[in-house]
């Protein structure tokens, strides 16, 4: 990977920078920068409080291009992401005015109170990195990434987001409340701060820096063995496998590929060059929970597709 190494330097320096504003988060950065090289998606669920917001916001700062936030509510509109066609009546005609959506990296806080005519219009901008409005089709930034939060406690006025939605994350990163120790670091970090706001270490991450990377990550090698063990991960999800009768809709051949990228992200982000045994459990239950519904007994017991997952992973060795 020496050819790499300056790519690497500067994501290593990003990674260590975003770091540092967040307190006990190091597998969240983690999987924000899996999500960033693989050229994925984020969904990020948590109660309130606890840095998602903070943790895209930091990211942000050291990215190319423009960056945008989005407040779901329940009113919102499709043109409220997308943009709009305005009349300029001193010209006669209509202008295209872009929404938030036209932005290098875009956060979705509380994707889940957005409408299903908002989810659906996300939709096309995620799968294909383009938005279609009045006919025209117009492509996105390059890179183009979005992470979505949402908060699995309050289900008044809220909208779960389908299947289809969900499958088009990368990852889904479930949080929990820290313990003690963790919050008397974020108490002191925050204190601090209010005393001396942080100031912007370090140059931004460019748009070819990214791509770059990204090209590296894509030539990780994944020995076969390692290939089969993903693939018998998501076999398990199937009719035949080990979880199979607690799962109402199986993992799809995009969970595999899913897996199968962020495995090569981890290790080009660990500074390596081949993906290992390791990368693939720590990843799988990020990669493919979101991406299966458990059957109404398994769900009717409390099991979540992240609880079949690790199910799956329990009864399968690498090699």
């Amino acid at each position: 990977m020496e050819d790499a190494r300056t790519e690497w330097d500067a994501v290593a320096s990003l990674r260590e920078q975003v770091g540092a504003g967040l307190i006990g988060h190091a597998r969240m950065v983690e999987r924000l920068l899996i999500a960033l090289l693989a050229g994925g998606h984020v969904l990020i669920e948590g109660p309130p409080g606890v840095a998602k917001t903070r943790a895209v916001t930091l990211l942000a700062a050291h990215l190319p291009g423009d960056h945008a936030r989005i407040q779901c509510t329940p009113d919102l509109l499709p043109s409220d992401l997308t943009g709009t066609q305005v009349f300029r009546p001193e010209t006669g005609a209509f202008d295209f005015v872009p929404g938030p959506v036209f932005h290098s990296l875009v956060l979705v806080d509380e994707i889940n109170r957005a409408p299903p005519k908002v989810q659906s219009a996300l939709l096309e901008a995620m799968a294909e990195r383009q938005v279609t409005v009045g006919g025209v089709t117009r492509p996105l930034p390059d890179p183009f990434m979005v992470v979505a939060t949402q908060n699995p406690i309050e289900h008044e006025g809220t909208f779960p987001l389908p299947e289809a939605q969900l499958d088009r994350f990368l990852l889904h990163l479930s949080l929990d409340l820290p313990d003690a120790e963790i919050e008397r670091q974020i108490l002191d970090l925050v204190e601090a701060e209010a005393m001396a706001p942080p100031v912007l270490a370090g140059a931004p991450l460019t748009a070819a820096q990214i791509r770059a990377a990204r090209a590296e990550v894509a030539r990780v090698h994944l020995a076969p063995l390692l290939k089969d063990y993903i693939i018998r991960l998501v076999m398990a999800t199937r009719a035949g496998g080990a979880v199979a009768a607690d799962v109402e809709h199986a993992v799809s051949p995009r969970g595999t590929l899913a897996l199968a990228a962020a495995v090569r992200a981890r290790a080009w982000l660990n500074g390596r060059d081949h993906g290992l045994p390791e990368d693939a459990e720590e990843l799988a239950g990020d990669a493919m929970s979101h991406r299966l519904v458990p059957s109404w007994a398994a769900a009717s017991e409390g099991r979540s597709g992240r609880d079949l997952i690790a199910a799956a992973q329990a009864g399968i060795k690498p090699w």
